[in-house]
């Protein structure tokens, strides 16, 4: 899939025009991408999109008519729109590998390069990234929730347009769904993909108990019925009843389906009905707009749920329906060859950015991850001391740990991918990996004790000097 040069806000052209009058195109940059809050008022979240952000980088470019259309707009000047014909991304990239657990602030993706593609490149960035982490932390939050059941994602028609719908499925498999109903991401991505039949093929034949055996003649390894298109109980009976026709012939009753009513005393019912007539392993599969809090609240009233088909509130991150992700410039190399830090201010301190060509160290004790440090690769880490972000004035907090590791690897160098982005299968067990590295009270849904994450020595005292500057404070 080739993502359009033109995916992107009219804004990043024309700061590239302007950036290429002034003569100052070719000036090196870094700038970050981060969010500011864990989305979900959760304690975390998970990377993804790594791998079409890399696609779109290195495949970037504006073709004939494209630069046909933006001549049309009448603002940019033919010595521009000949600058455009040969724009290439030809900088450096570093982030965390896909499934990697991440936290508000750290840098997600850093992006090195000349100003005019380090800049141009923001707007679709964030599309890509800010989209699929947060379905992908979504998923993880059903899949907790879900203690180990299999969660399938059955969001496309309800996901927001074709691209939202093969990128959601995408990162839900990330984020722990074991399949999806989306046959062309399963096409794509090599995601597993399920599904049966709808209420529709009931209501057709008119006849329940005719349904389903019109749909066990037709696909008798694929039997898993919906059951509550009239009486769910009743239904229940039919699909015991054409399971044992389908033993005799060698094929198991794969389980039913609940898509409404009340699904804990269904699931209770249905379980102990399909136990009592031989069929121990068939499958009670519930759906009906389900999220992490539906799915807690079942448990808690006993529900007898072995899979969980979620869709709308998965793949449109029904409470939170964007990330907030952005992309701030750290830092530019003067006419002397040094860099020079850049910073944004704000009243609200989560909003003032951090300075400098940013790195984040990963601490872990008997595996489990303890602290994040924020550090300047090119000053070097001045060690695991973390200064609050919020609060510059709180102390320095230091965690109790064994190991370290820095967090973003170089994925793209001079423009050509030098690490691929890995498989989904192993994206997917990072996520699970990590996520059970994270301390429960950091993973629960109401009030999340805060990650640490801070700032060490050396950026935590170059942010507060230029903030003095800034305001004047000299």
């Amino acid at each position: 899939m080739r993502y359009s040069a033109l995916l992107t806000d009219l804004y990043e052209l024309t700061m590239l025009a302007g950036y290429l009058e002034e003569g100052m195109a070719e000036t090196p940059a870094v700038f970050d991408l981060f969010f500011r809050h864990n989305p979900f008022q959760g304690g975390y979240a998970v990377f993804a999109g790594l791998e079409p952000a890399l696609a779109y980088l290195e495949e970037l470019r504006f073709t004939g008519e494209e630069l046909f259309y933006l001549q049309g707009l009448g603002i940019f000047r033919p010595r521009f729109l000949e600058f455009l014909r040969e724009f290439r991304f030809r900088g450096t990239v570093t982030a965390p590998p896909e499934g990697t657990a991440v936290f508000a602030i750290e840098p997600l993706v850093t992006v090195e390069g000349n100003l005019a593609e380090a800049q141009f490149v923001e707007t679709a960035l964030l599309n890509i990234v800010n989209f699929q982490t947060l379905i992908a932390t979504k998923a993880a939050r059903v899949c907790q929730a879900a203690r180990g059941r299999s969660v399938l994602e059955f969001g496309l028609r309800r996901a927001q347009g074709f691209d939202g719908g093969i990128g959601a499925s995408r990162a839900a498999y990330i984020g722990g769904c074991a399949a999806t109903s989306n046959v062309l991401a399963g096409k794509l991505f090599g995601i597993p993909v399920r599904g049966t039949h709808a209420h529709s093929w009931v209501m057709f034949h008119g006849d329940e108990l005719a349904s389903f055996h019109a749909y066990a003649d037709a696909l008798p390894g694929n039997c898993t019925f919906l059951v509550d298109t009239y009486d769910t109980v009743e239904g229940v009976a039919h699909a015991i009843e054409v399971g044992k026709e389908l033993r005799t012939k060698g094929y198991p009753l794969g389980g039913i389906r609940l898509d409404s009513g009340d699904l804990a005393h269904l699931s209770i019912v249905a379980r102990r009905m399909l136990d009592a007539a031989g069929f121990p392993d068939a499958k009670v599969v519930a759906s009906n707009d389900l999220d992490e809090t539906l799915i807690t609240s079942l448990f808690e009233q006993g529900a007898q749920i072995d899979v969980f088909g979620v869709g709308t509130k998965l793949v449109t991150a029904f409470d939170q329906p964007a990330l907030g992700g952005v992309y701030k410039l750290g830092a530019s190399r003067g006419e002397d060859g040094q860099w020079r830090d850049a910073i944004k201010l704000s009243e609200q301190p989560i909003k003032i950015s951090n300075p400098g060509i940013l790195q984040v160290r990963r601490l872990r004790r008997d595996g489990e991850l303890v602290g994040d440090v924020i550090y300047d690769s090119e000053a070097g880490l001045a060690g695991p001391g973390l200064y609050d972000i919020e609060d510059p004035t709180r102390p320095v907090f230091t965690p109790a740990h064994e190991t370290g590791e820095d967090l973003l690897v170089t994925m793209l160098d001079g423009g050509r991918v030098v690490r691929a982005a890995d498989p989904l299968e192993v994206a997917r067990a990072r996520a699970a990996r990590e996520l059970a590295q994270l301390s429960p009270r950091t993973k629960r849904f109401m009030n999340p004790q805060p990650y640490p994450v801070g700032l060490d020595h050396n950026v935590h005292t170059r942010k507060q000097r230029l903030i003095a500057a800034a305001r004047g404070q000299r």
